[in-house]
């Protein structure tokens, strides 16, 4: 994802692209960020799993703070940060919809041997390791539950 990032921004400065650049220099920053607080606690840089966690983050702060502009009638902000919204996505891996996060839901539950909702963490955590960064969690979350109930 690194290199993927880097050929962004070099296209972007290529064309003149300002929003483009600025929103893949946050981008960049933030995984600078996230490896050098790594490298203090002693551990590698992070991987494209942490990458693609850094950039859904980031995703859904643009979506409060858009909303939040929304709500307070300064229209031209909450646009800049769905453009920059945008940009963000299109570095992520392809996200599954909703039918897929149902199905990979009824698998892991099926997989983990849960029973009930006391094992919602079980199955939660197995999801995480598997599909980091490509499903909304908060969302295989509440079907989890359903599907235990």
């Amino acid at each position: 994802m690194r290199e993927q990032i880097a050929s962004a921004l070099d296209d972007a400065c290529r064309t003149g692209d300002k929003r483009r650049i600025s929103t893949l220099r946050l981008i960049k920053a933030a995984i600078k960020d996230r490896d050098e607080a790594a490298r203090r606690e002693g551990k590698d840089p992070i991987d494209d799993d942490s990458i693609a966690g850094v950039l859904i983050k980031m995703v859904k702060q643009r979506l409060e703070s858009a909303a939040d502009y929304e709500e307070a009638g300064q229209l031209d902000l909450a646009e800049q940060e769905r453009h920059e919204i945008v940009i963000i996505e299109s570095l992520l891996p392809a996200q599954f919809d909703e039918d897929q996060v149902r199905s990979l839901c009824a698998e892991t539950i099926a997989s983990t041997g849960a029973e009930g909702l006391r094992d919602v963490g079980k199955c939660m955590q197995a999801l995480k390791a598997r599909y980091k960064g490509r499903m909304d969690f908060a969302k295989a979350g509440v079907m989890v539950r359903g599907m235990l109930r």
